[in-house]
């Protein structure tokens, strides 16, 4: 076997530490020699006792990194997916007729083909396949980010596919290949119709495994069969369909809104978003079981993350908190903006009028849309874990002295502040939802 050049193990070493470091932000990281063979397959090393820290050994290098609020089994699959597409790059580097031949593998960003291979492992797992196949998942991306550029009509573009798994699925069936079928792929967009064939919220585009467009079907339709089963997280409303159709099948669904955002959905959850430039790795299957954790009460759990998602979607900026200790509501609360204030405010300017519709009220009995309502209020949701409602558009009292980081965003700071006093939930305007506690930012999706 040939022998590797300093140049690309260098090269492949670079990549890996700018992939962990994109996808896996906040994290500390560090690598040194350990004496071990340079080999491109990851071996992670045994689990450590506190769940913060990970390690595995890859190229000759054993990675040990961190992080506050610990790793999930989500985080685990993207780092070996990045390990799979740089082991097949290496393989190329090593093989100078391979090179030849394996131009696409470098095409397009480097992340792309990360989120390909956690996506589907399948595609980087078999060297033959990743070297003669193209990858259609990256080509979907392609097709978004191009289309995310262009405008129909003076509209931005939102359109969406379905690619089509391996998994056995007894409700759908791929038809039998249309004469002329065509490769989805960024030539495509060169054809202004093609802009129109599906717009990803209710109408989608199936795609083979070989990448080939296939059919186009409706969303509703797709995931009738999977009407009554349950969901293994909470998702925004408009997103309830796409998380059905992939419940069984394996197969993927990827949506480009109109935005300009990119969501990937897998095994009936969201897991991956494009949003301001990056993808953002975040599963709401992983990320929903720690808020119930830490409220201890999984029917508002579901609720609050829920009302959040939908918020998010609507880019309206939210807070929501829940409070350990009832009797220390007045240290968070100004008792005049709590909604167990007696009397009666004359001010005619004074939201503290209204209170009377919302005094007594449990959320997990109010109407969800009343709550997002009210949710929209500037301030903040204060709840006990009974649910019951105790402030809403509450300026919350000494947030911006209590943040760690004076630097950070007034939605931020109280977040941060108030999360000592029990869980937060932070809806930002621009799409994003985090949980804190005791401080720190614990996920952000």
């Amino acid at each position: 076997m040939t022998r590797p050049a300093p140049i690309l193990i260098a090269f492949i070493r670079q990549a890996m530490e700018s992939g962990l470091r994109y996808f896996l932000p906040g994290a500390l990281i560090e690598a040194h020699d350990d004496g071990s063979e340079t080999k491109p397959e990851i071996a992670w090393c045994a689990p450590e006792a506190d769940n913060d820290f990970l390690a595995f050994v890859w190229m000759g290098l054993r990675y040990r990194f961190s992080r506050t609020g610990g790793f999930t089994e989500d985080d685990r699959r993207f780092i070996s997916g990045i390990g799979r597409v740089l082991s097949i790059r290496y393989r190329v580097g090593m093989d100078a007729a391979l090179t030849a031949q394996s131009a696409h593998l470098f095409r397009g960003l480097a992340e792309d083909r990360y989120v390909s291979a956690y996506l589907d492992p399948s595609g980087y797992r078999d060297p033959e396949k990743a070297f003669h196949s193209p990858d259609r998942i990256t080509n979907v991306i392609e097709v978004f980010r191009l289309s995310a550029m262009t405008t129909y009509e003076n509209r931005r573009i939102s359109t969406g596919v379905i690619l089509f798994g391996s998994q056995p699925d007894a409700c759908h069936a791929l038809p039998a290949l249309p004469d002329g079928a065509l490769r989805y792929s960024s030539d495509l967009t060169s054809t202004r119709t093609f802009h129109r064939l599906a717009d990803g919220l209710n109408s989608l585009a199936v795609i083979d495994r070989n990448g080939l467009m296939v059919e186009l079907i409706g969303i509703a339709e797709w995931a009738e069969p999977f009407r009554d089963m349950e969901l293994p997280a909470p998702v925004a409303d408009r997103y309830a369909l796409h998380c059905r159709a992939t419940l069984c099948g394996g197969h993927l669904c990827l949506i480009l809104t109109p935005n300009g955002e990119i969501k990937a959905f897998a095994n009936g959850t969201q897991v991956l978003t494009f949003r301001d430039g990056r993808w953002r790795l975040g599963s709401a299957a992983e990320c929903f079981p720690l808020l119930t954790a830490l409220i201890g009460r999984e029917g508002l759990a579901h609720r609050l993350f829920s009302v959040a998602l939908n918020m998010a979607e609507e880019r309206r900026g939210a807070l929501f908190v829940v409070l350990r200790d009832v009797d220390k509501l007045g240290e968070l609360v100004a008792g005049a903006d709590t909604l167990r204030a007696s009397g009666e405010d004359q001010s005619q300017q004074s939201k503290r009028r209204f209170h009377y519709l919302l005094r007594g009220q449990n959320i997990l009995q109010m109407a969800q849309p009343v709550l997002e309502t009210v949710a929209r209020i500037d301030g903040a949701i204060v709840v006990d874990c009974d649910a019951n409602l105790l402030a809403f558009g509450a300026i919350l009292q000494n947030s911006i002295a209590r943040s760690q980081d004076a630097t950070e965003g007034s939605r931020t700071a109280a977040a941060i502040s108030s999360s000592y006093y029990g869980p937060v939930l932070k809806v930002s305007e621009d799409g994003m939802v985090a949980l804190y506690s005791d401080g720190q930012c614990l996920w952000e999706i």
